[in-house]
């Protein structure tokens, strides 16, 4: 068998070796150019892409209350007993005469003067407002044993009232307070017995100031 000499051997396996690495290295320089170009394009792709902002989120619609609606309530439901029932700004007014409550003089409530009370009750204990228990009385001077003027007396039947709604109908006494004006917010004029009647008055007040329940 003939064989090439050694040397031509070596010369051509160099050559070949030379030949597989610059074709290595050409094959490389192609993947890095293609990785470049792909970079580019994809880059440039996002940069096109319009930035979208988060859509808002909706608040929840809630229905209109009006703040009122439990005075309105109560006044819808006193009428038709009979009571003299008004709704002010400053909240529900339901007024007792004087007669029918006390006595001449005297600030312990009448008998008589229940079934109405107890029909008011019913109404304030389905509300959670404030109420006040106001007292008015005529310019005729008072003077016996227990009072001295007309500001005792108005305050003393406003906090017989307010034992007798805490302790027989279970209004919370947290609801309660009791003013009084004596004869300096009257309703007709004093000139008249007929206006001094109206005048001698408790107020039963529903503010317009709901009060969030007690905790259980």
């Amino acid at each position: 068998m003939h064989r090439k000499p050694n040397y031509l051997q070596a010369e051509s396996g160099g050559v070949r070796d030379r030949w597989l690495i610059s074709y290595t290295d050409m094959v490389t320089i192609l993947l890095i150019l293609f990785v470049s170009v792909a970079a580019q394009g994809l880059k440039a792709r996002i940069a096109q892409v319009p930035l979208t902002p988060p859509a808002p989120v909706a608040a929840p619609v809630r229905p209109k209350v009006d703040p009122r609606a439990a005075l309105v309530d109560a006044e819808r439901k006193l009428k038709p007993q009979g009571l003299d029932v008004k709704l002010e700004p400053r909240g529900l007014v339901i007024s007792l005469q004087q007669a029918v409550l006390f006595a001449s003089g005297e600030d312990q409530v009448n008998r008589q003067a229940l079934p109405a009370l107890s029909q008011i009750a019913v109404v304030l204990r389905e509300t959670n407002n404030k109420v006040a228990l106001v007292g008015h009385a005529d310019t005729i001077p008072i003077h016996n044993r227990r009072f001295s003027n007309n500001w005792e007396l108005s305050a003393a039947r406003s906090l017989s009232l307010l034992a007798l709604l805490t302790t027989e109908y279970g209004i919370p006494e947290s609801r309660l307070s009791i003013q009084s004006y004596g004869s300096n917010h009257p309703l007709d004029s004093n000139d008249t017995e007929a206006g001094r009647a109206a005048n001698r008055r408790v107020e039963i007040l529903i503010l317009d100031d709901p009060t969030p329940p007690a905790p259980r």
